[in-house]
């Protein structure tokens, strides 16, 4: 019996069903594996089947269609709650295309909160995640690039000093990481080849940039869960939901990103 891959289909008032349908449709999906979509009355409720058989053994990974927030809440988003159905407690949220890959310290927080929940332990854990995920591809000595939280990564203390106290001692604590680095030139240099990816201290920092660039084709990866999950870096996208012109690409990457890293266990 050959694997088999899940996908959830997403809020149904947004384009997730068609770019799922688009997507099985399109010939582009590794071959090695079976596709199953996971149908719940709920959009929640499908995230939770999916979850449970990923951990019985049953699916090798989960592709999972755009929601909106508040189908999870009080979790602000699918990463986290996977998280807690998993009962996983390192974990972070990375995009990643072949060119470009972004995880972040933080994830769905008010920016004015963001600062007092950058840590050391924090910093360090994301990039132990980025780590493993880049050997997993098969980057055998990656290249991490940390960014500052300030402008200029603090400009030596001028533009804050969070830099100083936070992200340079966890940075010298991590393997295969440098910086802090400078977020206005980073993600241009790490797109270039110099770097196999980027932790960005927060949401915005890190996934404005990584749109710009690969908005279509760009996969949502939850790092540290015991199964594999992705999803398409969009959101649900009700404005042309219905009208047939939403592009799978995004879709298709992340199910044959599920199947690249199922294939190398």
């Amino acid at each position: 019996m050959r694997r088999r891959i899940g996908i959830t289909l997403g809020d149904p008032a947004g384009i997730g069903p068609e770019v799922v349908e688009k997507a099985l449709a399109s010939g582009k999906l590794d071959r090695q594996f079976d596709y199953e979509i996971v149908r719940a009355p709920t959009p929640r409720q499908a995230l939770e089947i999916a979850a449970r058989r990923c951990l019985a053994g049953e699916l090798v990974g989960v592709a999972t269609g755009p929601i909106a927030k508040r189908q999870v809440a009080p979790w602000p988003g699918q990463t986290e709650f996977l998280a807690h159905l998993s009962r996983t407690k390192r974990f972070a949220m990375m995009l990643a295309t072949d060119k470009l890959r972004v995880a972040v310290v933080t994830t769905h927080l008010p920016l004015r909160q963001v600062a007092d929940q950058i840590t050391g332990r924090k910093i360090r854990e994301v990039v132990a995640l980025t780590n493993d995920f880049c050997r997993r591809l098969g980057i055998r000595r990656p290249r991490i690039a940390v960014t500052g939280l300030n402008p200029h990564a603090g400009e030596g203390g001028l533009l804050g000093d969070e830099e100083r106290r936070i992200i340079a001692p966890a940075i010298k604590r991590s393997i295969n990481a440098t910086g802090p680095h400078s977020a206005d030139t980073i993600f241009y240099r790490a797109y270039h080849g110099q770097f196999d990816a980027v932790v960005a201290m927060y949401h915005d920092q890190g996934l404005g940039p990584f749109k710009l660039l690969a908005f279509d084709n760009g996969v949502n990866v939850t790092l540290g869960l015991p199964f594999i999950r992705t999803s398409p870096d969009h959101g649900t996208a009700p404005d042309i939901a219905g009208k047939g012109i939403a592009r799978p690409d995004g879709m298709i990457a992340a199910i044959n990103l599920i199947a690249k890293l199922a294939g190398k266990r």
